[in-house]
């Protein structure tokens, strides 16, 4: 078997100057990554039709209808939550190719 490392891409939304960024660095301190004042969002390994890169966190926009990507322990893997009712439903490669990604829930009208 060859093993191919993935890549692991974050962004990352400023809590103080409310704004999404890439990092050029990230700290790791006991194998746990942080960003001071930072709210880190991890690339899902997915791209929507538009062939942009979906992030944790995102809002995608599916057959009309507005969801949030996010990380889904029970199911362990990533999932969409559709607004506003929060049903949860998984995000796979095929769903992925369907969606337009609109923003960062950060930067949505959602979090006003």
């Amino acid at each position: 078997m060859q093993f191919t490392p993935r890549k692991l891409l974050f962004k990352a939304w400023n809590q103080e100057t409310r704004l999404l960024m890439r990092l050029n660095n990230i700290d790791c301190v006991k194998g746990e990554l942080f960003r001071q004042n930072h709210i880190l969002l991890q690339f899902t390994g997915l791209h929507d039709k538009q062939n942009e890169e979906i992030y944790e966190m995102d809002m995608l926009l599916i057959a009309g209808k507005k969801f949030v990507v996010s990380w889904d322990p029970q199911q362990n893997g990533w999932g969409l939550s559709a607004l506003p009712d929060g049903v949860r439903t998984p995000l796979a490669k095929g769903i992925s190719k369907t969606a337009v990604r609109i923003c960062s829930y950060f930067e949505s009208e959602e979090t006003a």
